[in-house]
């Protein structure tokens, strides 16, 4: 009898444990910095097919302790940005966190600066700017980490008022914490820009923008991964 019922109460177990075991999502794209040796970035992203807009060359890229640093010399606004198509994404995780926040930058107060945002692009449709000095862009979500700004709330920036929007999640860190952005993809930009259909991501860049603050900013990422339906 006592045998049975152990039996039992195994079968049980191995039943609660199967049934609540987590279902994980593929991987559709992942940069990972925790294996990459110290030393200067700049040529790896260049293999990798990364271009360098605006003020990117003059971004201080490095490897170092298993996580990519990205230090802002002085005001600028440096994008690296790759071209990619991953389709059926559905969620997004960063591995990051801020060194030094750029002294001077709040979004509450419309300094829309950050010292390190990752920006996904989807499809190919060009979206108005809002200015015709400003080149029109497809549908844009951007991320980032803010010391002063309202966490999850939705911003827009100058331009970009119908195709673009920027989210800090999470905010107020303490400075050389690693922290985790977890982010609802689909869900979100269908939210935000009032689709049903989500395109295709087709871009993907990482931004540090320091103008109109004063002093250095300095950002890590340890790594990024893009998560299927």
């Amino acid at each position: 009898m006592i045998d049975r019922l152990k039996l039992a109460f195994m079968i049980f177990v191995v039943g609660v444990l199967f049934t609540f075991q987590p279902c994980y999502a593929d991987v559709l794209y992942r940069l990972d910095f925790t294996e990459m040796k110290d030393g200067d970035a700049v040529k790896w992203f260049k293999k990798e097919g990364f271009v360098f807009k605006r003020d990117g060359d003059e971004v201080n890229l490095q490897f170092n302790k298993n996580r990519l640093i990205i230090e802002n010399p002085k005001e600028i606004n440096g994008l690296i940005t790759k071209q990619v198509e991953i389709k059926n994404a559905k969620r997004i995780r960063i591995e990051w966190g801020v060194s030094k926040y750029p002294q001077g930058a709040n979004w509450e107060k419309g300094i829309l600066r950050e010292a390190i945002g990752f920006v996904i692009t989807f499809g190919d449709e060009k979206i108005s700017s809002g200015s015709f000095v400003v080149p029109d862009v497809p549908y844009f979500i951007e991320l980032f980490l803010g010391e002063l700004e309202v966490e999850n709330k939705v911003y827009t920036g100058n331009y970009y008022k119908k195709g673009g929007r920027y989210i800090c999640t999470p905010c107020k860190n303490k400075v050389d914490e690693t922290i985790v952005t977890d982010f609802e993809l689909k869900e979100n930009f269908s939210k935000f820009f009032k689709e049903s259909v989500v395109p295709p991501i087709t871009g993907l860049t990482i931004e540090t923008d320091t103008r109109d603050t004063e002093g250095l900013s300095k950002a890590f990422i340890k790594k990024i991964e893009i998560f299927s339906d």
